[in-house]
């Protein structure tokens, strides 16, 4: 019998997947795919809570899609994000800055601070200029380019829409935790490959539908009608943007062509010949345009 499993890119099937109670295997294995080239370097971590309050009175509230603590000090912050909105790459620095901040309390010496990697998958492409799936930022020197002594903050990106590689192609453990994140809505069944990892078998069975209950199955659907009429509205803005542009830059070409008549003709003809009104052309005459 076929299955159906939930898109593990929505906010609710995300945290469901990577952290909730039963998530601490699936993590692990993720974690390793994605920031250490399928290395066993995470042995052990704490998922704690995302939920990101300010020690400052005034500082912003803050929730993240999963966070997690190394059990080498290093805590790692995680986001799904789905659609490309306003502020978003603001979003993530401010959020790393914040978990990094807030390890300490008053008093607290500096050298206590651990280091914070904020890793963040997205369902489309955040830097056109270079193909890599996996992308990471850290704080150098402008122009030599070199290490800040202290490289304690990271950011990783995944950009999903940059995964091109079939079931076919997949090998390493990076490649497979990138194909369950892109394609999982689609299969059927566990692939055989995917199923090799105990980790990402037990991500299928978490992401399976049939294991859900009825609350859990109404905010799946409502999340992604969400999802689906955001992507919609942005696709509308960005069309009428682009049909605007068109416009501007017709009326442009418009004008141009009749300031270079206006010594040559009247009004009446240069406005034939443009398409402006008599009205657009007297203006252009007077030089208010």
């Amino acid at each position: 019998m076929a299955s159906i499993f939930i898109n593990p890119k929505t906010d609710f099937a995300f945290k469901k997947i990577f952290g909730s109670e039963q998530s601490h295997d699936i993590l692990v294995s993720f974690l390793n795919g994605i920031l250490y080239a399928g290395e066993s370097v995470i042995e052990d971590l704490e998922i704690l809570n995302p939920y990101q309050a300010p020690r400052i009175r005034g500082v912003k509230d803050t929730y993240l899609d999963v966070k997690a603590k190394l059990f080498s000090g290093q805590t790692v912050i995680i986001e799904m994000q789905v659609l490309n909105i306003e502020g978003f790459e603001k979003r993530i620095l401010y959020n790393a800055a914040k978990a990094y901040s807030i390890q300490l309390s008053q008093g607290d010496q500096y050298k206590l601070l651990n280091p914070v990697i904020a890793l963040t998958i997205t369902d489309f492409t955040m830097f056109s200029e270079f193909e890599a799936v996996i992308s990471r930022f850290v704080l150098k020197e402008k122009d030599y380019l070199v290490d800040y002594p202290s490289c304690d903050l990271e950011l990783v990106f995944v950009e999903l829409p940059k995964f091109k590689q079939t079931l076919e192609q997949i090998d390493t453990l990076t490649e497979k935790w990138m194909y369950f994140m892109q394609h999982t809505r689609e299969l059927e069944a566990i692939p055989a490959i995917m199923g090799e990892v105990p980790a990402i078998r037990q991500a299928f069975e978490v992401a399976n539908q049939a294991n859900l209950n009825r609350d859990e199955l109404e905010e799946l659907e409502h999340q992604s009608i969400f999802i689906q009429d955001q992507r919609n509205a942005i696709s509308l803005a960005n069309r009428q943007g682009r049909e605007k542009g068109r416009e501007e830059g017709a009326l442009s070409m418009q004008k141009s062509i009749a300031i270079n008549l206006l010594s040559t003709m009247d009004n009446a003809a240069i406005a034939s010949l443009t398409g402006l009104t008599i009205e657009a052309v007297e203006a252009l005459r007077s030089g208010n345009h």
